[in-house]
């Protein structure tokens, strides 16, 4: 993947509200010293985290609250 775009994450995401929790969420963990889970170089942690969401690789976790409803 040449480059990654909010599309690209939302294909995986349900809309870009969640798309910045579960980003901000991840970019703590790598931050923390948490594995990237796709081969990245040289991107910064942000670009990573996208190219994660991308690839299916980190998914949000449905709350039981919304599930019941």
């Amino acid at each position: 993947m040449a480059r990654v775009t909010i599309e690209d994450c939302l294909k995986n995401v349900d809309n870009r509200f969640t798309l910045v929790h579960l980003a901000a969420k991840r970019i703590r963990q790598v931050r923390e010293g948490a594995d990237l889970l796709v081969k990245s170089t040289k991107n910064e942690d942000v670009v990573s985290v996208l190219r994660e969401i991308a690839a299916n690789r980190v998914v949000a976790k449905k709350n039981e609250e919304q599930e019941n409803e």
